[in-house]
């Protein structure tokens, strides 16, 4: 029975996963998410039913389109497995219950983050703003009126810490040194999982970030490079080992 919901979580993951790439590279742009329907961006061939199955789709065409036979990129069926391998952790670690249910919201939401940042270089207000909503309404029946509240204080207080940041940063380096979206970003972690560890969140995606920046700017000194899904990958890491201040200071401290 475990495998078999294991199983069913991993398929939803990679069916919202298709979806989430859909959300990540039009909403930035201001496009529709059902105009026009997925198609082949080569020859504009509309997919069809059995083109869209997540994953088995792509290997079932040799990753090929069906119409034109371009190559299809591997970033879709890698991104729609690792989708499904997050919503399957997310039961294993917090069981049938409201937590896992706001572990997959959450971690929703940075999928979508890491495609629109990759892609634009934009974190999106509004996805921002729906993703935050519906944190704070699951919050509400986890810890109630009152830990809600305290959520939304962390959340400001990582707001304004890192709006402080940003400026002395763009005052030390006279340009732009943190984007907004980051900015408000680091907010939703701070209702998420408190002020503290969304401070620990940037130190994780500075250090998960590094060495992927310095091979991509060996390549191409004048790639601008996006901060965003770094932030993604360490919150991820945050929710699926349950990691929380104590347990930081704990490893720092061995």
């Amino acid at each position: 029975m475990y495998f078999s919901i294991l199983l069913l979580f991993f398929v939803l993951g990679t069916i919202f996963g298709s979806f989430y790439n859909v959300v990540g590279y039009r909403v930035p742009k201001g496009e529709s998410l059902l105009y026009p329907s997925s198609h082949c961006t080569k020859c504009n061939h509309k997919l069809g039913s059995l083109e869209l199955i997540p994953v088995l789709s792509f290997l079932l065409l040799g990753g090929k389109c069906k119409n034109c036979k371009d190559k299809i990129s591997w970033f879709y069926p890698i991104f729609e497995f690792t989708s499904g391998i997050l919503f399957a952790l997310s039961y294993a670690v917090y069981g049938f219950s409201l937590e896992c249910l706001l572990s997959i919201v959450f971690i929703s939401m940075l999928l979508i983050i890491i495609i629109s940042d990759y892609q634009t270089m934009i974190i999106p207000d509004s996805v921002l703003i729906v993703f935050s909503a519906m944190i704070i309404l699951i919050k509400f029946f986890i810890v109630g009126i009152n830990g809600v509240g305290i959520s939304l204080l962390h959340a400001l207080g990582s707001f304004i810490f890192m709006l402080l940041l940003k400026l002395f940063g763009d005052f030390l380096f006279k340009k732009e040194s943190m984007g907004g979206g980051d900015i408000k970003l680091l907010a939703v972690f701070g209702l998420m999982f408190g002020f503290p560890m969304s401070m620990v969140s940037v130190f994780m995606s500075a250090i998960i970030g590094l060495p992927i920046s310095l091979i991509v700017l060996k390549k191409n000194s004048s790639h601008e490079i996006p901060f965003g899904p770094f932030l993604a990958i360490a919150a991820i890491l945050i929710v699926l080992l349950k990691l929380d201040i104590n347990t930081i200071l704990n490893l720092l401290t061995i």
